[in-house]
């Protein structure tokens, strides 16, 4: 579980980091910062416990949780200035937080639930839903609307980990698997571009037009 526990720190921990950027880009106060590193850090665990019934959440169990984010919101709050583009940092930060936060979810959606199912859905919303909280609070194009791939590589991560673990590997070995595999999927995207095909027939009619 040491290596659980290390996942769950490092993703809180990075996600928190990219909270506060996002902050620094809005220039809040430092107030405005331990929000959005807060929200973003625990935003994904917390939608995993309530979904898995495992109440009070992580956090309220253990504040030790809520101490990171604010550790880390108070270090960017005095650095973000020094970082020539914050944006760049936040994105592949996100990416590195992603691909922790999967496999941590997964994990424990395995280990609640037993389900591959509830295991890859957890390690799904566990790995995404604090970036997408970040954004809608940053008034930031969302995550979800960027054309790169981003949740796919949540699902490969917590696929790959939770495949990886039904064949009888040790942990630490399908653990990096599933974040080597989450990483190469979102890293690729953010380098080379990597979209899928969109919609591209008549889009729908504005309600407004409808009535």
């Amino acid at each position: 579980m040491s290596l659980l526990v290390y996942l769950d720190y490092a993703g809180i921990a990075l996600f928190a980091a990219t909270g506060a950027l996002a902050a620094s880009r809005k220039q809040l106060d430092l107030i405005g910062f331990l929000f959005f590193a807060m929200v973003t850090g625990t935003g994904g665990g917390t939608v995993r416990d309530i979904v898995l019934g495992r109440v009070p959440v992580f956090w309220v169990l253990n504040p030790a949780y809520i101490l990171v984010c604010c550790i880390m919101g108070v270090i960017v709050f005095f650095t973000a200035h020094l970082l020539e583009s914050r944006y760049r940092l936040l994105i592949w930060l996100d990416a590195i937080g992603l691909a922790a936060y999967c496999v941590l979810g997964a994990a424990k959606g395995l280990a609640a639930t037993g389900s591959p199912t509830i295991a890859i859905v957890t390690g799904t919303l566990t790995a995404t839903f604090g970036g997408i909280l970040r954004d809608l609070m940053a008034n930031e194009p969302s995550v979800l609307l960027r054309p790169e791939i981003y949740v796919t590589a949540a699902l490969v991560g917590a696929s790959v980990f939770t495949l990886a673990n039904g064949l009888g590997m040790q942990l630490y070995l399908a653990s990096a698997c599933g974040v080597v595999a989450a990483f190469a999927v979102r890293g690729g995207a953010l380098w080379f571009g990597w979209t899928f095909p969109t919609y591209r027939h008549k889009p729908g009619r504005h309600p407004d037009d409808v009535m």
